[in-house]
């Protein structure tokens, strides 16, 4: 399945990687490591020639308990790291937001893919990923990130992210996007345990039943210091482990902080599925 990036086609029948750059000062990674327009770009540099297809850039942390920030400060920290990366790299820009204003701006700088944590819920959100064009990703979300985590609840979390996702997909269709440009993301970690993250993962396959790429992103989440019990900058294995189970189950874009790693086993589950 080949997809128009703003001008960059990719085969999503086969497995990228997406690189994370947050242009933020509280992400639960490397909240703060790149919020200068010059360190993003090296940054951003360092990880497409480690491999990277796609650099995710957010403005606005979504972690566990994050708050949100004003459209003003999104639009300050995202724009002129958007448009230097689009300018001077040979990779998918991609822009983790929710904003719509944010959408329209981004699309104006050479964004690729606009990457929505809450499916286009914000009022406005469908009108304004459909007038920029993109290609859209739709994630599921329990309630939002300053409260996602209190206390989840899913009496079947593989049905329920598919209905949920079904419905976001009606939604983005219906306002104009169309649908051969529209990726889904499960949400690891938003508004989800430690058991339903892992029941999302050993189930994951049966989301292509809704007929649309996946993108993935589990690296160096608390799901995996749960079982591991390692800090965040400890996950690499864990996180190595996650995102070859996803590609073996047909992920087609991987999320990742560690690109050059996760590249590596890409390429060996993609021969192990070239030998069969």
């Amino acid at each position: 399945m080949e997809v128009n990036f703003a001008g960059r086609v990719l085969d999503l029948s086969v497995c990228h990687v997406m690189g994370i750059l947050n242009v933020t000062p509280d992400s639960f990674s490397d909240g703060g490591r790149f919020n200068s327009v010059d360190s993003a770009v090296r940054r951003a540099q360092q990880m497409v020639s480690d491999g990277a297809a796609f650099i995710d850039v957010g403005g606005e942390s979504t972690r566990p308990g994050a708050s949100p920030v004003s459209t003003q400060e999104e639009l300050d920290r995202v724009c002129p790291v958007i448009e230097s990366i689009a300018r001077e790299l040979a990779v998918v820009v991609s822009v983790d937001t929710s904003n719509p204003v944010v959408m329209a701006e981004v699309a104006k700088l050479g964004a690729g893919l606009i990457n929505d944590v809450r499916a286009l819920q914000r009022d406005g959100a469908p009108e304004a990923a459909a007038k920029t064009g993109l290609p859209v990703c739709l994630m599921h979300i329990q309630g939002e990130p300053d409260s996602m985590q209190d206390n989840p609840r899913y009496r079947n979390v593989r049905r329920e992210v598919g209905s949920f996702l079904t419905e976001r997909l009606r939604v983005a269709e219906s306002a104009g996007v169309p649908p051969d440009s529209i990726i889904l993301d499960p949400g690891f970690g938003f508004g989800k345990s430690v058991e339903h993250n892992f029941q999302l993962l050993a189930t994951l396959e049966q989301l292509h039943l809704l007929g649309h790429p996946l993108l993935i992103g589990v690296s160096r989440k608390s799901m995996l210091g749960a079982v591991t019990g390692r800090e965040i900058n400890e996950r690499l294995p864990a996180s190595l482990a996650a995102a070859t189970i996803s590609a073996m189950k047909g992920a087609s874009i991987l999320r990742v902080h560690d690109v050059r790693e996760t590249v590596d086993a890409v390429k060996i589950v993609t021969a192990v599925k070239e030998a069969v």
